[in-house]
């Protein structure tokens, strides 16, 4: 069985992230999206709505599971038995800040790292934008799944 983690803080799952889990449907036979937890980090969304965004995204897609983690993310992937780290890669940043990442996680571990490139539709997509448009009341909306709405 093929196992992957989808980790980050999803602080709001956009559909830059949805499009990234959409797609890697087809190579593998589960993905766990690990929504981390870092107290050290001011976060607008708390884990619970977190998770509960994604998973209602996903409620009619066994192959997807969401759980909370702390720590780290190959210590996630021992613990539930994953053999792989997906991520997205948005620009020429992103993959440089993630290169080292997956270097470090494969020399301290067998987990390998899948990239996949986001959608050109969906590129250009943060979490930390959405959040700005939230804040200042814009129409952060069109950025978001429909699970993912302020009260």
């Amino acid at each position: 069985m093929r196992k992957a983690i989808f980790p980050g803080s999803f602080d709001p799952f956009t559909l830059g992230h949805l499009d990234i889990l959409t797609r890697s449907l087809s190579l593998f036979d589960e993905i766990t999206v690990g929504v981390g937890r870092n107290n050290d980090k001011k976060t607008m969304f708390s884990v619970s709505q977190r998770i509960e965004f994604i998973k209602k995204c996903f409620e009619n897609e066994p192959k997807i599971k969401v759980e909370s983690y702390e720590g780290l993310t190959i210590d996630f992937c021992n613990k539930i038995d994953a053999e792989f780290i997906l991520r997205g890669i948005r620009n020429n940043g992103d993959f440089e800040f993630e290169k080292a990442i997956a270097r470090t996680n494969r020399k301290l571990s067998k987990i390998e790292t899948i990239f996949l490139l986001t959608s050109a539709k969906t590129s250009f997509i943060s979490s930390s934008i959405v959040r700005e448009l939230i804040i200042n009341n814009g129409n952060y909306q069109i950025f978001v799944p429909d699970s993912v709405r302020v009260n």
